[in-house]
């Protein structure tokens, strides 16, 4: 090929990557730069994020998508918390007993910040009502009332009994009776009769001792309503005395609490339950002050669901395991002689209820992973109440007794963070989604490199630094830092927005300032921190140098061969991604399989790649067989390839290769080849391309460079290159190339060495050129097929003649 072509092709050093100095800079240090608190190029996020903050209507909560490193969360965070101290401190919330129906407990709702102080309130009556009973009931004046009520029934009881204990007399009846009993019996001589001795009385009298006995019962049925009514005055002089007591204790609440009309509902019932059960909780003399006031504080004391700090603002949460019970809150449970029993003070508050009145962050993979949480979480947001169950108990697979506690009011701003594939996943499977998520936060993945956002890029380093407690950084450590940040991107005009590997190296390289004992971190450090990076993950790729070099893995970094040509693969293994080069190799024979793609035929062949493989098959009919047919058979292999294979970077080289084998014209083996072809022999950009063509050179630099070795790469991919200082540093002394090519033919002129032939107005091309030759063997293969068809033709027309006239 003449050289004036290749030299066309050839890429001038300059353009294989974007150099930063430190001259671009207008400081020394990044001492000398104030700190950037934003986020670095997402404005289009930034305007979406803050939308849904401020939108109050139901369903705007906020999905933030873009990939992990973007700074997304840690933004997404720091703006919240900037938000809600703007906003007003949502209520607080205790749960209480429910005195008529204990398995429905009732929320209760405080000014901000106020519950911990009613929380105290009632621990300080609690206090008092241990202080105040049982002593009010050993106070003389109760003393006394209660003995009046007491000596006034018995002297009743005494006298009643004395009146028919005469009567008894009289019929021969004796009385007799015990602390709790009154009993008859009847006498004979003054003497009480047995069973025995009775039973021989005549029946007449036995009858009418019956009778008397039955008589003077009737007289006792008096009794009990006295004592009822005894009782009555006991129970009515308690609670007169409970009441007088509750009154000075009970009183400063009620008035503290006036405005709140639920609390004073609860200090009411609290008082009516006082009455019915304060003497036979206190008045007890078997029960401690500790169980008594554990009894107090199991009826009594709030339970707290939520209370805000005194600093105010709106809460934000983040829930970093969003199980079930961990944003809905959940029911606990204990044992007493092996049975499950439970109160309201063992109700457990969740995410959900901190978060309510302001916002809750959660990450979309594990929120999704967890069982139920989806489904009431849009329950949740839909009916927007907040409701504490458990979701076994809808299963009906909660087998003891549970509580029902009062749902709270929930006014929540939801941030979910989550990649794309997921947003898109739900809003195509869930009908639901799109109506309860409506803002989308989308972070891009790089970022327009312009002179602002370089000036943002070092302040957003210096701010890194000071917050971590590191070094600052030289201009020339910030210019190789925007390198590194443009290589991630894969654009000599971008940066990459993935912020947290670029803090991840500079922790590194600061580790390694420390290591040495300067005082700032330089580029020597950044370089250092690479290329330890580089050593500690490139196990894999110095194993498969080896292989290469050792002949194991069958690469030919020079002389020529019909039907190979080296491509050019990029392998991910953990957080490193390496280039190798791989052959790819194609025979042709006559036939009419077309073109078969063996990836494919043993299913190691995804469908990008497949697609690349069949567009070939447009590509070779459209170009070469206008006038005839295009009958062949061929098959193509990425040789020495056992995983899975995807991408169609590898069908630019597939196609030349196939054109060798076709024309049987060989391949310069000093080339590696990567890119994409359309069906009109276009070459389009493929990904990768810095690692393609590093891993090249590594094995080219290996077996010693020649001058000849080199690179070819779509023009569409020049803007993305950002290539090493080595393989810079070769192609400025001559010893490698990089070249980028528009069209196939361009390619494939590079490899044979030769043009591979233009076609003129009637679409004829040059005699002897790679592409007529290509013209050619197609020819002579259809005409096989039509020879060998026309053959079968008049084999099977003889046979008809000879059966037709073969005598009966």
């Amino acid at each position: 090929m003449p050289d004036s072509v290749a030299t066309s092709l050839r890429l001038a050093p300059d353009a294989l990557t974007r150099p930063f100095s430190a001259e671009q800079f207008s400081f020394s240090n990044t001492n000398d730069l104030e700190p950037f608190r934003g986020i670095l190029g997402q404005e289009r996020a930034v305007e979406a994020l803050q939308f849904g903050v401020a939108m109050p209507r139901p369903g705007y909560n906020v999905f933030v998508m873009g990939e992990p490193g973007t700074g997304r969360f840690s933004f997404v965070k720091r703006y919240l918390k900037a938000e809600g101290k703007r906003l007003k401190s949502p209520s607080d919330w205790v749960y209480v007993n429910n005195f008529d129906e204990p398995r429905e407990p009732r929320a209760l709702e405080l000014p901000s910040s106020s519950a911990g102080a009613f929380i105290a309130d009632i621990n300080h009556l609690i206090d008092n009502l241990l202080a105040t009973f049982p002593a009010v009931f050993e106070h003389p004046t109760y003393q006394q009332r209660k003995s009046a009520i007491d000596r006034g029934f018995n002297q009743r009881y005494d006298r009643a009994l004395d009146v028919i204990e005469r009567l008894a007399l009289e019929k021969g009846v004796a009385l007799y009776r015990d602390s709790s009993n009154v009993a008859f019996t009847p006498m004979s001589d003054g003497k009480a009769l047995d069973e025995a001795e009775f039973s021989q009385l005549p029946e007449a009298e036995r009858e009418r001792f019956h009778e008397d006995i039955s008589d003077l019962n009737e007289e006792l049925a008096s009794l009990p309503q006295w004592k009822r009514e005894s009782n009555n005055q006991l129970r009515q002089l308690n609670e007169e005395t409970i009441t007088l007591a509750l009154q000075p204790l009970l009183s400063p609440l009620s008035q503290k609490y006036a405005e709140n009309g639920a609390v004073c509902g609860y200090l009411q019932a609290m008082q009516v339950y006082l009455l019915k059960t304060v003497v036979e909780q206190l008045v007890d003399d078997s029960k401690t002050d500790a169980q008594a006031r554990k009894l107090l504080e199991e009826q009594y004391l709030p339970s707290l669901v939520v209370g805000q700090p005194l600093s105010g603002g709106a809460p934000v949460v983040f829930e970093p395991h969003p199980t079930y019970d961990n944003l809905f809150g959940r029911i606990e449970y204990s044992t007493d002689q092996g049975a499950l029993y439970t109160t309201y003070r063992q109700l457990r508050p969740g995410a959900l209820h901190r978060a309510n009145g302001g916002f809750l962050i959660l990450e979309a993979e594990k929120m999704l992973s967890e069982p139920f949480v989806w489904d009431a979480l849009k329950r949740a947001l839909q009916s927007r109440k907040l409701k504490m169950e458990s979701p076994l108990g809808e299963m009906g697979r909660l087998a003891t007794v549970t509580l029902n506690p009062q749902v709270i009011p929930l006014q929540v701003k939801v941030v979910i963070i989550g990649a794309r594939q997921l947003y898109y996943t739900l809003q195509d499977l869930d009908p639901d989604f799109q109506e309860m998520f409506r803002v989308l936060v989308d972070f891009d993945e790089d970022i327009p490199m312009v002179d602002e956002s370089l000036e943002q890029f070092a302040q957003l380093l210096t701010t890194r630094t000071s917050e971590e407690g590191m070094a600052p950084l030289t201009a020339d450590a910030v210019a190789r830092l925007a390198t590194y940040s443009a290589r991630l991107a894969e654009h000599q005009g971008r940066l990459s927005a993935r912020i947290g590997d670029l803090f991840q190296l500079v922790s590194e390289a600061d580790f390694i300032r420390h290591l040495a004992g300067d005082e700032m971190t330089d580029a020597g450090h950044i370089e250092r921190a690479l290329k330890a990076k580089a050593t500690r993950t490139g196990r894999v790729s110095a194993r498969i140098l080896d292989d290469m070099l050792a002949g194991i893995i069958l690469i030919d970094t020079d002389g020529a061969a019909v039907g190979k040509c080296n491509g050019l693969t990029v392998l991910e293994v953990g957080d490193s991604a390496f280039g190798v080069p791989a052959r790819i190799s194609a025979t042709v024979y006559p036939g009419g399989s077309g073109i078969v793609d063996i990836e494919r035929e043993v299913n190691l062949g995804q469908p990008i790649h497949s697609k690349g493989v069949m567009i070939l098959t447009g590509y070779l009919g459209s170009r070469y067989a206008q006038e005839f047919p295009l009958a062949i058979s061929a098959s193509i292999a990425l040789e020495q390839s056992y995983g899975y294979v995807d991408g169609d970077s590898a069908s630019l080289g597939e196609a030349c290769t196939l054109i060798s084998a076709l024309s049987k014209t060989p391949l310069k083996q000093c080339f590696a080849i990567t890119g994409s072809i359309n069906q009109f022999g276009e070459v389009q950009a493929v990904g990768g391309v810095n690692e393609k063509i590093e891993g090249f050179f590594r094995l080219c630099e290996a077996r010693g460079l020649t001058g000849e070795q080199g690179a070819i790469i779509p023009q569409a991919n020049v803007a993305t290159l950002m290539l090493d200082e080595k393989v810079l540093q070769a192609v400025r002394d001559g010893k490698f190339h990089v070249y980028a090519v528009r069209q196939a033919d361009e390619a494939l002129s590079l490899l044979v060495g030769e043009p591979a032939g233009e076609p003129n107005e009637e679409g004829q091309f040059p005699e002897g050129s790679v592409n007529a030759r290509v013209v050619e063997r197609l020819r002579v293969i259809a005409e096989m097929i039509n020879d060998d068809d026309l053959k079968e033709a008049e084999k099977e027309l003889l046979a008809e003649v000879l059966s037709a006239t073969k005598p009966a």
